[in-house]
């Protein structure tokens, strides 16, 4: 008699090789974004899109045929998600490359972090998920940082280097809104699409729609520009590798926290590659943001152990 087939199990929790592989995606992508800001002044953020979305597709192939999941890990029963999760997430790419070359690096990777705030508040209107008083209040403070954060760059003058600054901040604070709608059709693709299709179909989705960016100002870069914006492309394909690959080995609750790392990162990168000095209002209001972003991801984790507990509980076998 031939014995059943052995179910596909998850890979065993790893908890540290989780966190490295989270906290070496974040270092990957600051880097990807300190390249980005390197360029702003040579390519238009279109372009830039361009170049972070087709040169990362080679190093998601390659690993997509280690893993043996090219083949089947691409078929997809649903294409339209996959074409609004690009367009919101193709749109969060772009404001954000745009954000990048008008604001210090540290300013846009704090407004940034509204993206989690929002997706709180996103999920509740379009996922109909739960949202109690403790993480609304949390979500609240965090955009209280959020304001402070923005609140230099909103004073509206005819100067010309203030009117820029102004629209980099509300460009990047658009940025994280559409990156928190992304995430939202992400949380919807994954109740029937695979890992694999979400990242390849996102990153050819990208590479399209940036292309109808071509009639509006795109340039042929020196070659030193184009070598750092195909090194961009291909960080941004390892980067995700690692953040997927982060998810495999822990639990979200425990690697979410090392995402705030990238502001540490973006200060060093800040003062030391762009001679930007942080203000004590952008700090402030950066401390506010992470620690509101802290409070839920924490919160989170405690309920999951209570569901888990009520779960065993009534369990006729616990």
């Amino acid at each position: 008699m031939t014995p059943p087939a052995s179910p596909v199990t998850a890979p065993p929790q790893q908890p540290m090789r989780g966190i490295l592989f989270k906290v070496a995606s974040v270092c990957v992508f600051v880097a990807m974004a300190a390249i980005i800001k390197a360029t702003s002044d040579a390519v238009p953020p279109g372009e830039a899109v361009f170049f972070r979305s087709f040169f990362a597709l080679p190093v998601i192939i390659v690993w997509l045929l280690w893993r043996g999941e090219l083949r089947h890990g691409l078929e997809t029963p649903n294409p339209m998600g996959h074409l609004w999760r690009g367009l919101v997430g193709t749109a969060a790419m772009g404001l954000g490359f745009t954000a990048l070359g008008l604001l210090p690096f540290p300013e846009v990777t704090a407004i940034g972090y509204a993206a989690p705030l929002m997706v709180v508040i996103l999920a509740a209107m379009f996922l109909g998920e739960e949202v109690r008083l403790f993480r609304l209040s949390a979500v609240g403070a965090g955009l209280v940082g959020v304001l402070i954060v923005m609140s230099p760059r909103l004073s509206v003058t005819s100067d010309p280097l203030s009117l820029a600054e102004t629209l980099g901040a509300v460009v990047a604070l658009g940025g994280a809104l559409c990156a928190a709608l992304a995430q939202v059709f992400v949380r919807k693709l994954t109740r029937s699409e695979g890992t694999a299709a979400i990242v390849f179909w996102f990153s050819m989705t990208a590479s399209v729609l940036a292309l109808l960016t071509l009639p509006f100002g795109w340039v042929l870069p020196a070659p030193g520009t184009f070598a750092l914006l195909v090194l961009a492309g291909l960080l941004g394909g390892v980067g995700q590798i690692f953040l997927t690959s982060s998810y495999r080995y822990a639990d979200a609750s425990l690697i979410a926290p090392f995402e705030y790392a990238s502001m540490l990162l973006a200060l060093g990168v800040g003062y030391a590659v762009f001679d930007e000095v942080p203000t004590w209002t952008m700090l402030a209001g950066a401390a506010i943001i992470v620690s509101a972003g802290i409070a839920i991801i924490w919160r989170e984790h405690r309920l999951g152990i209570e569901r888990g507990r009520g779960r065993r509980a009534m369990s006729p076998n616990g």
